[in-house]
């Protein structure tokens, strides 16, 4: 069974477990926890700006991520898009279920303008998110205040009401 909702900091471990693994061991990408202490403070850092953080459950296990960093009146930034390797694809289309749930809580939430940051080496999410419309942008057309991570180097924008 599938089940996706708002997550908050009693899930840092298993999101910690998740996106660790799927970073380190996966793609090889020189990320530690250290790097992110926003996992281990997901209310904090995601909920009181605005934002919101989810999780997709298969019999209860965490197998998918994705959360939303307001960072302006009306501008979000996506972070912590992971589904576990063998729940991706479109059997389970986890990845398409939680970008559709972050886009709607947006579109509630009058944020039209959605951000991300990737690392180039993962083609497959690139690839997913331009089939969702999004475009890639040069860094320096961010916002001024969008979160930037140091590992990422591709970016990418949606304007929701166009």
């Amino acid at each position: 069974m599938l089940e996706i909702k708002t997550i908050n900091n009693i899930y840092s471990e298993s999101v910690i477990d998740l996106i660790l693994n799927i970073q380190q061991k996966e793609f090889n990408v020189p990320i530690t926890i250290e790097d992110q202490p926003d996992l281990k403070q997901i209310e904090e850092f995601y909920f009181a700006s605005g934002g919101s953080f989810w999780g997709t459950f298969i019999n209860g296990e965490l197998v998918g991520t994705i959360a939303l960093v307001k960072f302006d009146e009306n501008a979000a930034a996506i972070r912590k898009m992971f589904v576990k390797k063998e729940f991706r694809g479109k059997e389970h289309n986890i990845a398409q279920k939680l970008l559709e749930i972050l886009i709607a809580y947006c579109n509630e939430n009058g944020i039209e303008e959605v951000y991300l940051g990737t690392v180039s080496i993962l083609k497959a999410a690139l690839r997913f998110y331009e089939r969702n419309h999004f475009k890639i942008i040069d860094k320096e057309l961010l916002p001024v205040k969008f979160p930037l991570m140091s590992a990422d180097n591709v970016f990418c924008f949606l304007h929701l009401k166009s």
